[in-house]
């Protein structure tokens, strides 16, 4: 099928499931689709599996758009108190069409919980309480993983959701990702055909250990690729001796946390920021968040080109988050917290970064990359090699250091399914080729007219845009109005909703543009404030690591960074 053709069964209203291998085009005719809908006004939920692949779309994880969390499953009880979140009720009632990219990597049971939560915001018992959803991706791709205490990983078509939704499949068969006459491409096939051969390993042998050529760039320039490696450890050891090669001192940045332990050990499982972060001038890093205020998304790239005087790490990032130029972002802490009934029940602080100069194939799922280095010896699960491989957009952009059985296999069940795919792509095509031109123009306009905003919509949406831009103040400044009014730490914290972490955040940047603002009444207590100036003195440094290590746990890092305010 062709990318015009999905586009049409789109614009037509059906639920689709859009596949086709890696390169044939599936996130742009999603945001074709997507840019359509916002032209006339269409609210529409952009999502994926995993946070790097929803930042392609400047989206978020279906997770958080449907307000599950964490969760694995979901209680009478749990789907009541989601129907209490006004915001996220709001939300549900706006949407029409929801996409969820990268479903290759979403679990059964998940898309289920999601599907339930939308018939019950949506006070409709239709699948996905009658919106619109396009499902995409590629079962070729790697799995869903299950953790400890999840149900048993199983890909999204064995769901009752799937089978509920009458969906079009739209199988993309274009190619636009590799480019030349490179073999990048016969590779993929053979692997997803699991046809490969002397010849296909011949392609791959080719490219054992050699340095990145790309088409146009000058002789003798130094490509530095993307390493992908398949387990954590060897990503991590890359990225330790890369570090350690860098001059400068290091910067540490120690993870703190708060609340019940099983609750703060399943946040860290989930959050990519580690507890132990160490930088330097001149690391690579990857952000782990979303903070489209701030410049960057969950996956935003970027280099960390100095420190300013409160030790916050400064990065140059490769892009920003609407795709022009790079900024220059100066990194402040952020909190990950799970909340029961407006309560916070535990939380983690720490900069919302990691260093990449290496990163798992797992990650990489959805990137498009110029230059690849690859490890594939150790692949322990059939799609591994696809994904890395698929990733390069030449051959000549891929450098190999190791290879296995493994890395070139498929899962025999997802090459027997995908030829019932292929089959129901040609159905879908066919059925509207029978459309004549006249049909399908009425039956996108219908469609269109049913999801469009009323005149009434549109015009409480332009009046909730203007109150809004009127009340938009920095977060900072709304904490100056509650300094004025001398309110403790605490009181400040509550009266914003966040943590007194933040709030000496919003104190830093405060004194940093106003160092005559006075907050003299926030001063720590003189005993302890001595000790502390002390602990700054012996250990000659603005940072708080090496004056936590001489004071011990009986003081805080948050206390620690209000002292140094007054230093």
């Amino acid at each position: 099928m062709t990318q015009q053709e999905a586009l049409e069964i789109l614009k037509l209203g059906h639920n689709v499931y859009l596949t086709g291998p890696a390169g044939s085009g599936k996130t742009h005719t999603l945001n074709t689709y997507i840019s359509y809908l916002k032209k006339y006004g269409v609210e529409v939920g952009i999502t994926a599996s995993t946070g790097i692949a929803a930042t392609h779309m400047n989206g978020v994880t279906i997770h958080s758009w449907a307000g599950l969390g964490i969760k694995n499953f979901l209680s009478e009880e749990d789907l009541d108190a989601l129907q209490e979140k006004e915001y996220l009720f709001k939300r549900f009632q706006k949407t029409k069409v929801l996409v969820i990219d990268e479903v290759s990597m979403l679990h059964d049971f998940r898309l289920d919980m999601v599907e339930r939560v939308c018939r019950a915001m949506k006070r409709n018992e239709e699948p996905f309480g009658g919106m619109q959803v396009i499902l995409s991706g590629d079962f070729f791709q790697l799995p869903p993983i299950s953790k400890r205490n999840e149900p048993e990983a199983r890909f999204v078509y064995h769901s009752d959701a799937w089978k509920a939704m009458d969906l079009r499949v739209c199988y993309l068969e274009e190619q636009f990702r590799q480019t030349g006459e490179d073999f990048a491409l016969q590779v993929l096939n053979d692997i997803r055909a699991n046809d490969v051969t002397e010849d296909t390993l011949d392609h791959l042998r080719r490219r054992y250990k050699r340095a990145p050529k790309l088409p146009g760039a000058e002789d003798g320039k130094r490509i530095i690729p993307t390493k992908l490696y398949t387990h954590n450890i060897d990503v991590d050891a890359i990225n330790d001796r890369e570090l350690e090669s860098l001059e400068g001192g290091t910067h540490v940045y120690e993870m703190r946390s708060k609340g019940k332990n099983p609750l703060v050990e399943t946040l860290k499982k989930s959050c990519l920021a580690p507890e132990r972060l160490v930088l330097k001038e001149g690391a690579q890093v990857m952000f782990v968040k979303n903070n489209f205020d701030a410049g960057y998304v969950n996956g935003t790239l970027g280099t960390v080109v100095g420190f300013d005087k409160m030790d916050a790490p400064i990065v140059e990032t490769l892009s920003s988050v609407n795709g022009t130029g790079g900024k220059r972002i100066t990194v402040e802490e952020t909190d990950w917290s799970i909340d029961e009934e407006g309560k916070v029940k535990a939380e983690i602080t720490q900069l919302p970064l990691r260093l990449a100069w290496a990163i798992t194939v797992h990650k990489s799922q959805g990137m498009s990359l110029d230059a690849v280095e690859v490890d594939l010896s150790k692949s322990f699960v059939p799609g591994m090699g696809y994904v890395a491989l698929s990733r390069v957009r030449t051959l000549g952009g891929l450098k190999l250091l190791g290879l296995n059985q493994v890395a070139m296999q498929v899962d025999p069940r997802v090459l027997q399914f995908d030829q019932e795919l292929r089959k129901l792509s040609e159905r879908a095509a066919d059925e509207l080729a029978e459309m004549d031109e006249e049909e399908k123009e009425q039956g996108i306009r219908e469609y269109l007219d049913s999801i469009s905003p009323t005149e009434k919509e549109r015009r409480e949406k332009e009046e909730e845009k203007a109150w809004q831009a009127e009340k938009k103040i920095p977060t900072h400044e709304k904490t100056r109005a509650l300094v004025q009014q001398k309110l403790s730490l605490t009181e400040i914290a509550q009266a914003r909703g966040v943590t007194e972490g933040t709030i000496i955040g919003h104190l830093e940047k405060l004194l940093a543009e106003d160092a005559d603002m006075d907050i003299s009444y926030l001063k720590p207590k003189t005993a302890r404030m001595k000790k502390i100036t002390d602990a700054f003195k012996k250990a000659n440094d603005t940072k708080l690591t090496p004056v936590k290590q001489l004071l011990g746990n009986s003081f805080t890092f948050d206390e620690l960074r209000l002292a140094r305010l007054f230093l």
